[in-house]
């Protein structure tokens, strides 16, 4: 993907993003675990920084979750070597989010590819496929399913396979 099209993209953390992400997370004001032991306050927020016992207010929040985000955004695109739509780097955004930007970013063997690996050979369709694959939680040392992470999953697939056209406001980001 071309420099120019990553940083345009990289720099709008877009209101989508930021109420798709928001809606899947709810805000928490109060520091809580999550149901994989995480600590974790306002929309998803598990940084080190988090002050136990502490209350959030809405405009902390806020800009955590600008700022995770942004930050989230711009781990996607230091990943990923083709172009990307709108619709497609909010999709990825939102579950670097939630599964970390290292785990996203993880490269397999040539008989055992990761998404980053079939959305880097182009094959957008198969990549956004695979976004449906990350919807466990590690409890007690397994991987299980959770209901609410298999429908945010759905929900980010369908984003991510949704063209941009002209009638639904978007544009192509093409590099």
């Amino acid at each position: 993907m071309r420099a120019s099209y990553k940083i345009l993209l990289a720099g709008l953390t877009s209101a989508s993003v930021l109420a798709f992400v928001g809606g899947w997370e709810g805000t928490e004001q109060l520091p809580y675990h999550d149901i994989g032991g995480v600590l974790t306050v306002c929309n998803g927020y598990t940084g080190p920084d988090i002050v136990k016992g502490k209350v959030y207010g809405k405009q902390e929040c806020d800009a955590l979750l600008k700022q995770e985000l942004t930050a989230h955004g711009k781990a996607v695109l230091a990943c990923v070597k083709v172009p990307l739509n709108q619709n497609q780097y909010n999709a990825f955004t939102s579950l670097t989010y939630n599964v970390g930007a290292s785990n996203f970013c993880r490269s397999g063997l040539p008989k055992n590819k990761y998404l980053i690996d079939v959305l880097n050979d182009g094959n957008y369709t198969a990549a956004c496929d695979r976004i449906l694959a990350y919807n466990k939680v590690r409890i007690n040392g397994k991987l299980v399913p959770v209901f609410g992470l298999t429908k945010r999953r759905q929900a980010e697939r369908a984003m991510c396979l949704t063209p941009i056209t002209p009638a639904n406001g978007g544009q192509h980001v093409v590099g």
